[in-house]
């Protein structure tokens, strides 16, 4: 219930209050005991009014003369009373006639007040305010989103949300911050506490205020009793956490220099004893403070923050060494942090100098780090020249996969056979490198199951380790240059989510013919190929040539920036094909030169040339290159025996140029495109199908291969009732008719080429395409056929 003073009291308290004032108690002796804002005043307030409507005779405490007779006596602040006032507290409680409610808070407790409180004979509890309770404060317009947020903010305490309330509009959404006005209460409090209630209210918004060893080191009173006194105040939480008013008012109120004071005390007691200092100095990065021991403590906080937070782990390193550590003694972590935050200049300048410390785990730290950009940067060359200066087991097996990588076969086997094993993550890499070594010397199977094993245990022992690629990524890769779709994905499940493996899961998912288009902000250069690759495949996948001439621009830079090497074959191969498609083969065909030349140096092994021979067909195909595809396809006949994948190549290869060439086998047509379906080629295989549909001349199998083209895109064949009903897209429904012109019009036909194989004029497919374009709704003919593509499929 609400009082007339605006006092929210629940329904117990205020039971007991409409008994002591009509007298249902008789004489009364109640303590009332709560923190500041808990409501004791405002109580005594209503307890005096309703006595007063029901003829009980109460007085307050020292601001009248006690009466004779019977009277309540409303004693309030009592921890604020003098001795002599519980002397005679004391007396009249002696009388049989008095009652009293006696408020008080919690701390301090004068000597008096326990001789007081021993003859009152009971209690009554103060609670923080409910969410309902708190609405009642705010009043019916509040909403929900409002009363929420100002619960929060004051825990409920009474006091505050009554300041608060008057501070808010209350018809407004709840602001950002508590306004400067709101925090009146909050203020006042920490204006009257003593030195050692602010310290460690200090100490609870650093999060430390429960552990009492450690605040001895900066209070100069027992903890327990400040611990009370701040309890007193009203500004922290039941379960002892500092309400968000208490913390505003602490940003507003106290000095930077004090705080600045505090945290450093505690950080260099807590470093003593071996705790946690990461909370206690993170807001000491701008103080500009110096010392050895809070140096050494801010060192200590970097290194907690290394592992889950690179970004603060950088500041605190910074901040260490500005407060007195010797560049020196973190050089090296403070390099992992920065690479490991996306900060690569700042790593590279940090590495440089941890490559010139006197200490050999400094220098291998910096070798690697700095290797590590080179290698995002498209440097593979330079960080493998790098890592052969290291010793240590990570560069050594690293630097094998760089000459791997680089075609240099023989240094690869001969590093390998003096890698050092001195962890687990450098056999996971030696693993790796032995792998990568077999894809290109030996048999495909054996060499994908050890990078996966290698790659397993890579995540295992260091998930967040700075290299120049991961054995997960290298895993990755290899999965889809043989065909295993199934590998890849589940290496990127298993793996800690980066950047990079995002960007591998977005080629699988745009060789599904299902990729969105990946954000390209703040990404290297090796990053930035594959993500401009993968726009400019999902550009081609949907015919959208405005969109490939508009990528094409950046995507040239990005190609002349990054030497090819065996890692980024994959976009290369996309790059050619838009290339051709956009008519400018000129600009990648150095770029191809060197791929083959590099593949030549590794003896042109198909687990790593099928895809770019692949890719390198279609480039011809779409440049009317007729010669040029059959020597591709050629070669890759030449590999068919390596496996299923490149038997599924060199069957879709051979296809294409017989579909191309008008000769259309269904039988044939279906089995190579299911080939390439299973090896992860859904788009080209659904294409394959679809190109042979528009070039049949049997009407039988042109809906046989379009049914497996669009089983193949993933939708799957459809009921024949369903079909003659046509699909369904928003509310769409699509004639049998429109169902046959948007399937072959989706499958690249042109409107002539409709026309001729549905017997009707090209003139009426236009009328039919633009029937559909009106009643989906599409904006420009690339959405339209998005939109009918996604009919289609379904």
């Amino acid at each position: 219930m609400t009082s007339r003073s605006g006092l929210v009291l629940d329904e117990p308290t205020a039971r007991v209050c409409e008994q002591i004032a009509t007298g249902g108690l008789g004489v009364v002796r109640l303590a009332v005991v709560a923190p500041a804002g808990y409501g004791k005043t405002a109580l005594l307030a209503h307890l005096m009014d309703r006595c007063a409507e029901a003829g009980t005779k109460a007085v307050p405490y020292g601001a009248v003369d006690v009466p004779d007779g019977p009277v309540l006596l409303l004693v309030d602040d009592a921890h604020q009373l003098p001795d002599s006032a519980f002397d005679e507290l004391t007396k009249l409680g002696a009388d049989p006639r008095v009652g009293m409610v006696v408020t008080a808070r919690p701390a301090p407790r004068p000597a008096g007040f326990g001789k007081l409180t021993a003859a009152l004979r009971g209690q009554l509890v103060l609670r923080p305010l409910d969410r309902a309770s708190v609405r009642e404060v705010l009043g019916g317009k509040a909403s929900d989103e409002l009363v929420a947020f100002v619960a929060e903010q004051t825990g409920g305490v009474p006091g505050l949300v009554g300041h608060t309330a008057a501070a808010l509009d209350l018809t407004a959404p709840p602001p950002a911050q508590l306004p400067d006005t709101a925090l009146a209460a909050a203020s006042h409090e920490l204006d009257t506490a003593d030195p050692d209630t602010v310290a460690y209210l200090l100490a609870a918004q650093a999060g430390v205020a429960r552990d009492i060893g450690l605040l001895r080191a900066v209070l100069d009173r027992d903890p327990e009793e400040v611990v009370d006194l701040a309890r007193a105040t009203g500004l922290l939480a039941a379960d002892g956490t500092l309400l968000p008013i208490g913390a505003r008012a602490l940003d507003s109120l106290i000095s930077q220099q004090r705080r600045t004071a505090l945290h450093s005390s505690l950080a260099e007691a807590q470093l003593g004893r071996g705790g946690p200092v990461l909370d206690l100095v993170s807001p000491l990065i701008a103080s500009g403070v110096r010392g050895q021991a809070l140096a050494e403590a801010i060192e200590a906080g970097a290194r907690e923050a290394a592992g889950h937070d690179p970004a603060l782990a950088v500041l605190l390193f910074d901040a260490a060494v500005k407060a007195g550590r010797p560049v020196e003694a973190v050089v090296a972590d403070w390099a992992v942090a920065a690479m490991r935050s996306g900060a690569v200049d700042a790593a590279l300048r940090l590495a440089d100098k941890a490559m010139a410390s006197a200490d050999q785990a400094a220098r291998d730290t910096g070798i690697e780090v700095a290797a590590a950009a080179l290698a995002q940067r498209g440097q593979l060359a330079a960080a493998t020249a790098l890592l052969r200066r290291s010793p240590s087991g990570i560069a050594t097996a690293f630097a094998a996969i760089g000459l791997l990588g680089t075609g240099r076969v023989d240094e690869a086997r001969a590093a390998l056979a003096k890698a050092p094993t001195d962890s687990l993550l450098s056999d996971a890499l030696g693993s790796t490198a032995r792998g990568l070594l077999e894809s290109v010397t030996g048999e495909p199977t054996v060499a994908l199951s050890t990078v996966v094993s290698a790659a397993e245990l890579a995540a295992a022992v260091a998930p967040s380790v700075v290299l120049p690629d991961h054995p997960a990524a290298i895993g990755v890769l290899m999965a889809v240059h043989c065909g295993e779709p199934a590998v890849a994905s589940a290496l990127l499940d298993r793996a800690t989510p980066t950047p990079r493996l995002t960007l591998l899961g977005n080629w699988l998912t745009m060789l599904h013919g299902e990729a969105t288009v990946p954000d390209l902000a703040g990404l290297e250069a090796r990053d930035l190929l594959f993500a401009l690759a993968i726009e400019l495949g999902v550009a081609r996948r949907a015919s959208d040539l405005a969109a490939m001439r508009r990528i094409w621009g950046q995507a040239g830079e990005v190609i002349i920036r990054h030497p090819v090497d065996l890692f980024t074959l994959l976009p290369l191969g996309e790059f050619a094909v838009a290339a051709a498609r956009l008519d400018d083969r000129e600009r990648v065909r150095p770029h191809l030169d060197q791929a083959w030349r590099l593949l030549a140096d590794l003896g042109d092994p198909p687990f790593w040339s099928g895809a770019l021979r692949w890719n390198a067909l279609h480039a011809a195909i779409v440049a009317g290159e007729r010669d040029e595809a059959a020597v591709h396809a050629d070669a890759l006949g030449d590999m068919a025996e390596a496996g299923p994948h490149h038997a599924a190549l060199s069957s879709g290869a051979d296809v294409w140029l017989a579909v191309l060439g008008g000769r259309v086998d269904a039988e044939e047509v279906e089995t190579a495109a299911r080939g390439l379906h299973a090896t992860g080629l859904h788009w080209d295989a659904a294409r394959l199908a679809g190109q042979a549909a528009i070039r049949t001349t049997d009407r039988k199998d042109m809906v046989r291969l379009l049914e497996c083209a669009r089983g193949l895109q993933g939708g799957g064949p459809e009921p024949a009732e369903e079909q003659a009903q046509g699909q369904s897209q928003g509310g769409v429904r699509l004639s049998e008719r429109e169902v046959q012109v948007a399937e072959l019009v989706v499958a690249g036909m042109t409107y002539k080429q409709v026309g001729d194989q549905l017997f009707i004029s090209a003139k009426t497919v236009e009328h039919h395409m633009a029937r559909m374009r009106q009643r989906i709704g599409a904006t420009s003919r690339s959405d339209l056929l998005s939109q009918l593509r996604e009919l289609i499929a379904k």
